[in-house]
Order: C-alpha cells, then sequence, then structure tokens
C-alpha cells in the first residue's frame, strides 16, 4: 500500500523497484546569495561534473522575496512570505524571534519530515538573528542533528561561532567557515548512512558567498573571505559588460532611477569583489564532491535526491548597484536549482517556471506525504511532468530597505541611523509588490511600488530590464508592445489584477489566480484573459496601490487587497451598464458573445 502511495506521490519515470523499496534519501545544498547572472555555476567544476552533467538545471527558477530570512522561510514552509510574516532579516518584522512568534519553529519542512520518519541533519546558516545569546530561546526544532552558525558572527569568515545540538556556542576563531559548515555536514552524513532503515534529509548551508558581514561593535561589510588554497584562482575574471552593467541610461523607478554612475576604482572593486565570491564558492564545490562520494560509497546514491540551490541572487555594478540584493531585476530573484536523483534526466535544462515556494511540496512528495496547506505546487521533474503543464507566473514582493554592501556602498541619508549601523546607507521606500510571468509567447517583468511608482519590461526583447515600459522615455517602445495582438493599454489592468490577486493569496489562489477573476470560465492563462469581452472587467479592477512605505507586512497600509470576479453579477453591475452608455447595438453585441454567461 505505501509502494502505490509513494509511486502516485512522486509519479517520476524510470524509478527503480530497488529505489522504491523505501523514502527517498535527500542531501539539500543552500548557497547564500549566489548568482545566477554572473554565471557563477560556470566556476564550479565539481557542481558541473556531479549535479549538472547527472541532473536537471533549472533556469526559470526563482525566489519571491530577494533576501535571506524570508526567502528561507519561504523555502522551508512553501507559503509566501506574505502569509509567514517574516519579511525582514531582523526584528520586529523577521528574524529568529519572529519564525519563533509565528509558530513556524515548530511548523516547517524538518518537522514534517520527521513525522514521515526521517532522520534531519542541519549545518549551517538556519536563520538571521538566530544568535549566541537566544539559541536557545527556544532551540530550532526538527533536527536530531544540528551545527548552526549563529549571530553577530555568521558572517564573519574566520570567526565563526556554532552551537552543535543546542549546546552552548563554541568559537571557530582562525578557521574558515565553509570548510568548518562542510565537516560537520559530513559528519552528519555519516551518521544518517548509520541508519539503513530509517531516510535521511541532510543539509548544508555554508555562509559562502555571502559579503563578510561584521555586526559587532562597528559594522561594516566587504567582499566575502576565501580559503588561501583558492587565493590564486580567477585572477583575470570581469564581472560580465552586459548592457545593465553601469549603462548609460539607467532603467528602474524610485530610488534605483537616480542612482550615480558607478566611477573606475568602484567597478575595479567590485570587479574583485566577484573574483573573491567565485573563490569563496570553492570550498562548497569540494564539499559536493565529498558529500556525494559517500553516499555514493554507501551505495546509496541511486536512492537519494540532491537540490542545489541558493536564498537570493545578487547584482555587483548592474543598474549602477553597488554589491547588494533586494530588489526585483532577474539578478536578484532569478536563482541557480539543480536536481539530481532518481527518475530525473541527467544533463536537462529545464524552463518550467518554478519558486522556492515550490520546493516544500516537492521534497515531501518525492517522501511519500501530501499537504493542502501549500501556497506552491511540486516542480516538474522530467519532461512528461513538464509538458502536463504548469503556471507560469511568480510572485515577488519585498519589504524595507534596500542595502548596499563592500566598502564603496552608499545609497541612503546620512542623517539616518539604526541600532545595526546600516540604516545610514541604505536605500530606504524598497517596498514592492511585483509580478514574474513567462511562457513562449512573453516574457514580463510588472511591479508597483510603495510610491505608487509602476514598472513594466519586455524581457524577451530587454533581457536586461532597462527600457521600463511604463515610463515617459520609453513611450514609443510601449505603443509597439502587444501580446496577442493587444496593445499594452489592455494588457497593463490584466497584468495589475494579476498582481492584486497574488500580493494577498493563500493556498491553491496563489498557483491558479485565473481562477479567482473567473470562477466561472476557462481563463487560464494572460493570453486568455487578453480576449476583447474581458475590457471593460479589467479596466474596472481596483488598482494595486499603496498608503504608506512600510518596512514590514502591514494590511493596512497595502491598499485593495481583493479583486472584482467576472460573474453574472459583475456582468449585471459592471459591464452591462458601461456597454449601454457605448450604446445597445454595441451591448447587444457583447451580450451575445457572452450568451453563455448571463
Amino acid at each position: 500500500m505505501f509502494l502505490k502511495a509513494l509511486t502516485a506521490a512522486v509519479s517520476l519515470s524510470g524509478l527503480t523497484q530497488q529505489a522504491l523499496a523505501k523514502q527517498p534519501n535527500i542531501l539539500f545544498v543552500l548557497t547564500d546569495d549566489q548568482d545566477l547572472h554572473m554565471h557563477s555555476l560556470d566556476y564550479m567544476p565539481l557542481l558541473q561534473k556531479y549535479l549538472v552533467k547527472e541532473g536537471t538545471l533549472f533556469l526559470k527558477h526563482f525566489c519571491t522575496v530577494a533576501i535571506c530570512c524570508p526567502s528561507r522561510v519561504n523555502l522551508w514552509t512553501g507559503r509566501a512570505a506574505h502569509n509567514t510574516n517574516v519579511t525582514d532579516v531582523w526584528p520586529p518584522y523577521g528574524g529568529y524571534p519572529k519564525v519563533v512568534s509565528q509558530g513556524i519553529n515548530d511548523n516547517y519542512l524538518p518537522t514534517w519530515l520527521q513525522d514521515a520518519g526521517y532522520n534531519t541533519y542541519y549545518s549551517g546558516k538556519l536563520w538571521n538573528a538566530h544568535s549566541v545569546d537566544n539559541y536557545n530561546a527556544p532551540y530550532a526544532s526538527g533536527f536530531n542533528g544540528s551545527d548552526f552558525l549563529l549571530d553577530p558572527y555568521t558572517y564573519d569568515y574566520l570567526n565563526a561561532y556554532m552551537t552543535r545540538n543546542g549546546a552552548p556556542p563554541a568559537s571557530y576563531i582562525g578557521q574558515y567557515s565553509p570548510d568548518i559548515t562542510a565537516a560537520k555536514a559530513a559528519t552528519f552524513l555519516d551518521e544518517a548512512l548509520t541508519h539503513k532503515d530509517r531516510p535521511w534529509f541532510v543539509v548544508h548551508a555554508p555562509v559562502a558567498p555571502h559579503s563578510n558581514f561584521q555586526l559587532k561593535g562597528v559594522q561594516e561589510s566587504d567582499a566575502p573571505r576565501y580559503a588561501d588554497r583558492h587565493a590564486h584562482l580567477f585572477k583575470d575574471y570581469k564581472i560580465p559588460r552586459t548592457e545593465n552593467f553601469n549603462p548609460e541610461k539607467q532603467g528602474g523607478v524610485s530610488w534605483i532611477k537616480n542612482l550615480p554612475r558607478l566611477n573606475q576604482t568602484v567597478i575595479d572593486y567590485s570587479d574583485e569583489f566577484q573574483r573573491s565570491r567565485l573563490r569563496a564558492l570553492q570550498a562548497v564545490d569540494e564539499s559536493l564532491e565529498q558529500l556525494i562520494q559517500k553516499i555514493e560509497n554507501a551505495g546509496e546514491l541511486d536512492n537519494t535526491y540532491i537540490f542545489y540551490t541558493t536564498d537570493n541572487g545578487y547584482h555587483i555594478s548592474q543598474y549602477r548597484f553597488h554589491p547588494g540584493k533586494e530588489c526585483g531585476f532577474d539578478t536578484d530573484i532569478n536563482i541557480p536549482l539543480i536536481v539530481r536523483g532518481p527518475g530525473i534526466p541527467a544533463g536537462r535544462i529545464s524552463t518550467a517556471v518554478t519558486a522556492h515556494t515550490d520546493l516544500a511540496s516537492t521534497i515531501l512528495s518525492l517522501a511519500g506525504v501530501t499537504r493542502d496547506d501549500f501556497d506552491g505546487i511540486p516542480i516538474p521533474l522530467n519532461a512528461k511532468e513538464e509538458r502536463n503543464g504548469r503556471h507560469d507566473h511568480v510572485t515577488i514582493e519585498f519589504w524595507g530597505l534596500g542595502i548596499p554592501e563592500g566598502k564603496w556602498g552608499n545609497y541612503g541619508d546620512e542623517n539616518m541611523e539604526d541600532g545595526l549601523g546600516f540604516e545610514a546607507h541604505a536605500a530606504g521606500n524598497n517596498t514592492y509588490k511585483g509580478l514574474r510571468i513567462v511562457s513562449e509567447e512573453y516574457s514580463l517583468y510588472y511591479s508597483v511600488w510603495c510610491t505608487n511608482e509602476t514598472e513594466l519590461y519586455d524581457v524577451k526583447n530587454d533581457p536586461h530590464q532597462l527600457r521600463n515600459l511604463l515610463s515617459d522615455e520609453h513611450v514609443s517602445s510601449a505603443s509597439k508592445f502587444t501580446i496577442a495582438g493587444r496593445p499594452l493599454k489592455h494588457i497593463l489592468p490584466r497584468l495589475d489584477a494579476l498582481v492584486l490577486v497574488l500580493k494577498s493569496c493563500k493556498g491553491k489562489t496563489c498557483t491558479q489566480p485565473w481562477k479567482v477573476l473567473h470562477p466561472d470560465s476557462e481563463v487560464e492563462s494572460l493570453i486568455d484573459s487578453l480576449k476583447p469581452r474581458f475590457d471593460t472587467f479589467y479596466h474596472s479592477q481596483p488598482k494595486v496601490s499603496f498608503s504608506k512605505c512600510e518596512r514590514g507586512y502591514i494590511k493596512e497600509s497595502e491598499g485593495p487587497l481583493e479583486a472584482k470576479q467576472y460573474t453574472s453579477d459583475a456582468f449585471d453591475t459592471i459591464i452591462e451598464p458601461a456597454l449601454q452608455k457605448q450604446g445597445s447595438a454595441r451591448s447587444f453585441q457583447y451580450r451575445g458573445q457572452l450568451g453563455w454567461w448571463t
């Protein structure tokens, strides 16, 4: 009976009877701030050997909130940030205290896997604001074995403090943090492999390639530290000089639009900054081989899924940015995801649209467990599943500051200050709601900022997202932009209505938002919604807006929260009166088209 349930839940072609004899093992490697668009994966030869060539690379994978703690909560719970209410890295809106107060410490993926019979282990960074002072208040739940990096030393590569299985924090001063967490992950894997009768879930979450941050005393950041054995690497590397690299004509809105161009001193520093990031990733690359070989030597590789991803992306010099994240451009939200395991094609590149919101449900499905409270759905792990179709959108959201990193970073007001010392250099008003939507016909990013500025990029024809079609500078491009023959003036209300649904979505409404807008029809995509008979309905929708720029999720400041539905009542009260004003002949024509609906 269990075998049938697992087969149905996983539904992967090519699984052997031996692999299905017990629940599969799962190794999850989670880096910190790793980019996709500066091609960091290309500089990891062992990752290429063991994962890219032996698994599937998901090129259209996105985080939904481009900062670590909210993104990790999204990943480990399968719920959108507006539903977890963890929207920052520090209290009061985020961090470990917020995770605890929201009940997440006892209700997320590792606890669910333990309930499903798994032994669970974790080495590295779990949450921000998980510190030497609160590591036991309460203890982090969900793991048979754990060794957590602790603030304020988490990002200090040569001065780590960690707590093993709840013991008082131990200092590792002078030792290289990614090597320490890798060694501890290997020890946990050895332990897991001794329990032949139980499946296991092992997470390695190194701090690399995050900036080297000192959070104790004078707060400052610089390029990540790398191990001495990697100091000789990548000396000639330069950040790709793409169109959005320190552009002469800037994209973006709000504070981004007015950023000054970077001078040569900053550009040279940024190139070296990224070299340091690539060097820091070499320790992670080496640990991958060590962990995978352990699994293979134990005879468990054919029954093990390996996930490799990061919490959010990263930018350096694109859009005139100093090093950092927290923005809605693809540099920050389009991130690496590679999966290897039973039934997953080797060397395949998937273009399915997936998000961190989907990973908890994916892993539970592999374990033979189903839940009905996710905001995402399992990702398609082979071509057959991908052909079955899935949604083409990702909810993008952010609250708070845009914080520059590195010694030259400064966006902010020098008169502003907070307890961490970052706010004086950060950009305020960096709160926005967005939508990334990708199909064969279109690729778009649309967002509404808390300042009520809007931006729309035709990523298919503007892959570096520099020409905001809603700005005065690009009126000509906007006038030529169409989807399915429909102009921007009709496309935009559909996108706005979609964001209106997604910014408050929960459960299936996050993956099936068109059913919220069209509960009685077969509209399932942007193309379907663009039929002219829906024009008046969409133009009548409340618009996404903010009444105030907040640092966290404050519903009262986020404008309208519910969209109107296209039903017979909507026809009688909205569309029909509008059509009557245009003349009885036109009213009759539309009623004829919608006769099935009235």
